[in-house]
């Protein structure tokens, strides 16, 4: 990594890789310098389409490219574990889509082998680095809308997925909580920290998949936050949080929203914060503003965050009776 440049390698081909790519340009002293695939056509497609310098068919190769200084996993999630395992064997810093690994044993071994190496790690929960959002957390520690009682955060996609779809395959970590039960866990841990109580339930498909899930969240404070995640049906995907004061509501997509209303006083108030792209640009410029000030971690994203949140995936999990591998 030069004083101006940062040069990026991506692991993985498929579609969020390619949005990551496409909000590359917007992060001053990016550079696309390298793609890796397990196949060397997907490397070279993938690098023609989006101006990559170099293009590698093993992820192997990605990893011992002297000129790449970090390296985005884009990998499907099954995958996350072994491919970040290769980069950091590597000598690369990493940025892992969201969920770091399918549990906690696998984050934690990452995490460890990075602080052993000297090397930045950071998961690619986008939601956290999101400028509305960081916003809202701004203004809840201000106590703009008092003591939060309650939060309700949903994410639905429309189903019904074929059964040889990923999403329904537990080798590849399928089900609903991984994919989408992220986002409202995280939010709830933005907003209110770690729970003290956790009760979870869930309809699961043949597979033994989760399809739909709920969850109920307690907190020290006395806050509630109620949750549900489901690959059964669209639901409206946004989130409230009530305090004693007010409350703010975030629209439909409320893990990447570029406004939100606060309600206060009978009256309401909407903040808008618009940016161009797709929002994959703030997790880049912060782990280039973590490396460049030779941090191993990110205060936005630490390393503790992302072990809680597993420890909290493992518990619902189990929970709800889902276990994957295959």
């Amino acid at each position: 990594m030069t004083a101006q440049t940062t040069r990026w390698g991506i692991l993985g081909t498929g579609g969020i890789a390619s949005t990551f790519a496409s909000d590359l340009p917007l992060v001053p002293g990016a550079e696309l310098a390298a793609v890796g695939s397990r196949t060397q056509a997907a490397a070279d497609a993938f690098a023609s389409k989006h101006g990559a310098a170099r293009a590698h068919g093993s992820w192997a190769d990605l990893a011992a490219d002297p000129d790449v200084d970090v390296i985005y996993v884009a990998t499907p999630h099954a995958s996350h574990h072994a491919a970040s395992m290769v980069c950091l064997e590597g000598g690369k810093a990493v940025l892992i889509e969201k969920p770091m690994t399918l549990d906690l044993a696998q984050s934690a071994q990452l995490v460890q082998e990075a602080r052993t190496r000297g090397l930045f790690l950071m998961e690619a929960m986008w939601m956290r680095l999101n400028p509305a959002v960081r916003r809202i957390r701004d203004l809840i520690g201000d106590g703009a809308i008092g003591d939060v009682v309650t939060l309700h955060a949903d994410f639905g996609l429309q189903g019904p997925f074929e059964p040889s779809h990923r999403l329904r395959d537990p080798a590849q970590g399928g089900g609903a909580l991984l994919d989408l039960g992220v986002y409202p866990l995280h939010f709830a841990d933005l907003m209110l920290g770690n729970p003290s109580t956790v009760h979870s339930w869930a309809r699961l498909t043949p597979e033994q998949v989760d399809e739909t899930t709920g969850v109920l969240l307690g907190y020290a404070s006395g806050a509630v936050a109620a949750l549900t995640c489901s690959i059964a049906g669209e639901s409206r995907n946004n989130a409230t949080i009530t305090g004693t004061l007010g409350r703010i509501e975030l629209p439909s997509g409320f893990f990447n929203p570029q406004e939100f209303t606060l309600v206060r006083g009978g009256k309401a108030e909407t903040f808008e914060l618009p940016y161009p792209g797709r929002g994959y640009q703030f997790e880049a410029i912060e782990v280039q503003r973590c490396m460049a000030e030779g941090e191993l971690e990110s205060p936005l994203v630490p390393h503790t965050t992302t072990l809680d949140l597993m420890t909290l995936l493992d518990t619902i999990r189990a929970e709800i009776g889902v276990v994957y591998g295959g």
